[in-house]
């Protein structure tokens, strides 16, 4: 009868270890636990969400020339997407994550810096009315903490497309100074030709409707591309609608006087 209870209390044991698990182990790499990953139900799929990963890192080589001696900046890296996929198709290399959400930085130090100490992950607990409401407004001053002329390569996936356009000029500012002369820019958001300038959830575009704060940032293509003139890039690549939830993706590169 005894034996039969602590069987039992084993079992139920075992269970919630398994269901407290924030990871699992798929085709030899750490990827976060498929209920707390980011982006559409899509990617609760191990194949589907390990070969996106590849699919990012590659993106860097082909575009890039993304190499082992190449310094990153990704923010928005969320649990690690795109490091986990750098791993996988470059290997080690200096690379600095950072996002306003401190659950997926704790993931990332704890399953990625841990065992691969050239990738560092930092909270900044910045104000988003989406991912974190009661974090610190942008100021003009703001600053990454990373010298001048440090970094290589910015990705944000996903993130202007949710961020109002006065924080993202502010970021764009800053990529002009953290960006060594070479250096380049790849992100995505939702634009449009003979829109509004900027739109925040607009009726009846992409989705049918907006879920929660500033779900859909859109701008009007003319309009954007004026902003990023202004901070010192040019547009070296667009295209249209190519990304997930129908998003655009845009390349830059530093202008040169």
């Amino acid at each position: 009868m005894l034996n039969s209870v602590i069987k039992k209390l084993l079992t139920s044991t075992r269970k919630v270890i398994s269901l407290s698990k924030d990871y699992v182990v798929f085709s030899g790499s750490i990827l976060p636990a498929p209920d707390i990953r980011w982006c559409g139900p899509e990617f609760k799929d191990n194949s589907y969400y390990l070969q996106s990963t590849e699919s990012e890192a590659t993106r860097l080589v082909t575009q890039f020339g993304c190499n082992k001696n190449s310094r990153i900046l990704d923010i928005g890296c969320g649990q690690g997407r795109l490091p986990i996929g750098i791993l996988r198709v470059i290997g080690e290399l200096d690379y600095t994550g950072i996002d306003v959400d401190a659950k997926s930085i704790n993931w990332c130090k704890h399953h990625i810096e841990s065992k691969h100490p050239s990738f560092k992950f930092y909270h900044y607990n910045i104000a988003n009315a989406r991912y974190n409401k009661r974090g610190v407004s942008l100021r003009e001053s703001f600053r990454f903490g990373l010298p001048d002329n440090s970094i290589d390569i910015i990705y944000l996936f996903s993130v202007f497309s949710h961020m109002t356009e006065a924080d993202m000029r502010i970021y764009l500012s800053e990529f002009r100074r953290v960006l060594d002369s070479e250096g380049k820019v790849f992100f995505t958001t939702f634009v449009e030709e003979k829109v509004p300038n900027y739109s925040i959830n607009p009726d009846g575009y992409v989705f049918n409707r907006c879920s929660g704060n500033l779900h859909v940032v859109r701008y009007e293509k003319n309009y954007l591309f004026t902003i990023i003139r202004e901070n010192g890039f040019i547009v070296e690549k667009f295209t249209h609608r190519t990304e997930a939830d129908n998003q655009s993706t845009i390349y830059l590169g530093k202008k040169h006087s």
